[in-house]
């Protein structure tokens, strides 16, 4: 089974010594918990400049995919940060701006031309604002993270309405919830993700093992989901 995070923090934190602060630390922690890549934001980038922290992510660690933070307007993150495919991820709320203004929604339009999905934390942006978003630009790829267990009404609500939506399981930890959305909405909509290290990674990795779903199904959150999404491949 191959596994892929999609959902982690590279680069040090304000309050915490952690592991992961460079990719040797990063590398040792997937090794310990049997996860073979993960898709990285740098915490520069969360935290302080986007510029600076994108500017900071590995090039050449296959291991560790790179995970922009981009900001929109003229105000916001070098055109240059915006890629072709692969992941990128928005913080509205972090860096002030609005997820669906007239600059938050052409940078949605182009990420969705270049076939470039976006990660969204459940805390950065409003049930109202994903909604928008999710309609005004259907053929944007938009992977919801950290929604917790307490979130799934509204998470139905969204998944129901938009199909480019997708959830991680990095705090979508309620009995059998990962089953529930998995059987509902498909497999594909589920990536394994943990958020780490703001949230814990064992407990989701632990849970993989666990899942009561037919092995495909398994196969795919783990990691075959975020491959088809990262135009990687099957992987091993």
């Amino acid at each position: 089974m191959n596994v892929v995070d999609v959902n982690r923090i590279l680069g040090p934190l304000p309050t915490e010594y952690v592991p992961g602060r460079d990719a040797a630390g990063m590398l040792a922690e997937l090794d310990r918990l049997g996860i073979d890549a993960a898709c990285v934001v740098h915490s520069h980038a969360l935290f302080y400049d986007p510029d600076a922290g994108n500017a900071a992510l590995p090039e050449a660690e296959d291991r560790l995919v790179p995970v922009p933070v981009l900001v929109p307007g003229p105000l916001g993150t070098a055109p240059t940060a915006v890629p072709h495919g692969g992941l990128v991820r928005l913080c509205p709320a972090e860096h002030r701006f609005a997820l669906t203004g007239p600059h938050g929604l052409t940078l949605a339009r182009e990420l969705a031309d270049r076939s470039t999905a976006v990660l969204l934390g459940w805390e950065s942006a409003s049930f109202t604002e994903i909604d928008r978003l999710a309609a005004q630009v259907p053929g944007l790829t938009i992977v919801l993270i950290n929604t917790g267990y307490r979130s799934l009404r509204e998470l139905a609500d969204l998944m129901d309405a938009h199909p480019g939506i997708r959830v991680d399981t990095a705090t979508l930890s309620g009995h059998l919830a990962v089953e529930w959305v998995a059987r509902r909405y498909g497999a594909h909509r589920v990536l394994f993700g943990t958020g780490s290290p703001i949230t814990d990674d064992a407990g989701p990795r632990f849970q993989l093992d666990l899942l009561d779903l037919p092995a495909a199904d398994v196969a795919l959150i783990a990691g075959g989901g975020a491959r088809a999404l990262l135009g990687l491949g099957e992987g091993g």
